[in-house]
């Protein structure tokens, strides 16, 4: 299974990565412009976690970011020692367009491949949880050996 995960990351990381290359965008900023577009501003730190990067090398990226105004910092109302990112309205509208240019390129992926990725969210949620992964319907365990 870890194989087989691995592998669909990197072709779908690659098609990603060509489409967001003729927009002058890597993968990794499309990742973090993806993760702040709920709006909720998230700590420097939660970003790093999510998305596997790390702290220094998000802090570079954050600063492209903010010179392409697609990001700005603002310092946590809630505790003065952290800072949140968040999307700038141009970063929102560009998030968007950028991910509509991603599903457009993606138009090949079926139903199925929802499902899955429903699924894998769903998984990822529980090895994050520390609970073992089990299949919803029948309550089982997963099977997690390669094939």
């Amino acid at each position: 299974m870890l194989r087989a995960l691995t592998r669909a990351e990197r072709l779908l990381a690659r098609r990603v990565g060509a489409v967001l290359a003729t927009e002058g965008l890597s993968v990794e900023a499309w990742r973090v412009l993806c993760l702040l577009a709920d709006g909720q501003g998230h700590p420097m730190s939660e970003v790093a976690t999510e998305e596997s990067l790390p702290p220094g090398t998000l802090t570079k990226l954050i600063d492209q970011l903010v010179d392409q105004n697609l990001v700005y910092r603002r310092i946590d109302p809630q505790d003065r020692r952290r800072i949140r990112a968040y999307l700038t309205a141009r970063g929102r509208r560009e998030q968007e367009r950028l991910d509509a240019l991603v599903r457009a390129d993606l138009g090949v992926l079926t139903t199925e491949d929802d499902a899955l990725a429903g699924a894998l969210s769903a998984l990822v949620d529980r090895l994050g949880s520390g609970r073992r992964p089990v299949d919803a319907a029948a309550g089982a365990r997963v099977r997690v050996a390669a094939r």
